[in-house]
């Protein structure tokens, strides 16, 4: 486990520390999907991680695996010092109400056959929360706090318009009283004006609570509103990662460019300075050999083939992996 620096110059250990997680997946003809391969990073107490990359990028089976929902194939995932993948089973339940996610389909995560009230009561069930007044009175008291009426309690989630149904996933992931939460792509299904009242909602709610949070989206632009550091995923590997003023001032890894390319400009009159990503993700299945990002790479080299970059410190927590970024 790493230990960070803060700006008054204490030591401090990450809440989680994830180390060499990897996932393989048995695709129907005997092979091996590669989903996540050798992933590693910490989030620090109290902060935002964000974990980019396209779809096919192995972020949200890393997310899952973290929390148990997939079993591992390898690694170490140090929860306060805990190794959450060396628990068993019936151990690991009793970490569930110190982590929680929040799922990116606000419809899907919810049963459509229950009030909000007996939605949320689930999770209070799982802290053996007492029936009755209190209860009623902290499914209001959490509607709340994510922006809700406390008379929403008594409808059903066909009844909220997409926006008001990832609240309701939140203040589920909320009633546990979590210290860590993994958000899931939770505004990639919401529209525009929708996502920034939902941002806006988790980055309060992050200080408020002082809540640790892993953020899982494919849009930079998304997390770098919400985020202190960005883990840039490809493929199942780790691309790049550090402080997000360093990765998004000055980005070292071509695919780190090509997505900040594409992400969107307010300003009109400014030049993207970055090559726009073209082509498709290859098959987990069958990855490219060496650099993962070779074949689309407009940097590469053919000594990119041969060798799988490993991630390395570039000063000030920023990190990379690119057999090029030393020229």
């Amino acid at each position: 486990m790493s230990v960070s620096v803060t700006r008054e110059g204490r030591q401090e250990t990450p809440l989680l520390s994830v180390q060499g997680l990897t996932k393989y997946f048995p695709a129907r003809d005997g092979r091996i999907v590669h989903a996540v391969e050798d992933v590693s990073f910490d989030v620090r107490r109290g902060s935002t991680v964000g974990l980019v990359g396209e779809s096919g990028s192995g972020k949200t089976t890393a997310g899952r695996a973290i929390l148990r929902l997939v079993e591992p194939s390898g690694g170490r995932a140090l929860f306060d010092g805990i190794d959450l993948f060396s628990l068993s089973a019936r151990d690991m339940r009793a970490y569930r109400q110190r982590l929680q996610i929040v799922f990116q389909d606000p419809f899907s995560s919810l049963n459509p056959r229950m009030r909000i009230a007996a939605i949320i009561g689930e999770a209070l069930d799982a802290r053996g929360f007492p029936r009755g007044q209190r209860r009623a009175e902290r499914v209001a008291e959490l509607l709340t706090l994510v922006g809700l009426s406390p008379d929403h309690a008594s409808r059903y989630p066909h009844e909220f318009s997409g926006g008001q149904r990832q609240r309701i996933g939140i203040a589920r992931a909320l009633a546990v009283e979590p210290e860590f939460v993994v958000a899931d792509e939770p505004v990639s299904a919401l529209d525009v004006s929708v996502q920034a009242q939902v941002l806006n909602l988790l980055g309060e709610l992050q200080k408020r609570l002082g809540l640790t949070m892993l953020f899982i989206a494919h849009d930079l632009s998304v997390v770098e509103y919400l985020c202190d550091e960005v883990v840039v995923m490809y493929l199942g590997r780790v691309m790049e990662r550090g402080p997000s003023r360093l990765v998004y001032g000055f980005p070292r890894h071509p695919y780190t460019k090509a997505l900040l390319a594409t992400s969107p400009v307010p300003d009109p009159t400014r030049r993207r300075t970055h090559v726009p990503l073209h082509g498709d993700i290859p098959s987990p299945i069958d990855p490219p050999s060496g650099c993962v990002f070779r074949t689309r790479c407009p940097e590469a080299i053919a000594a990119c083939a041969g060798v799988v970059p490993p991630v390395e410190a570039i000063g000030g927590g920023h990190h990379v992996a690119c057999i090029r970024h030393h020229e």
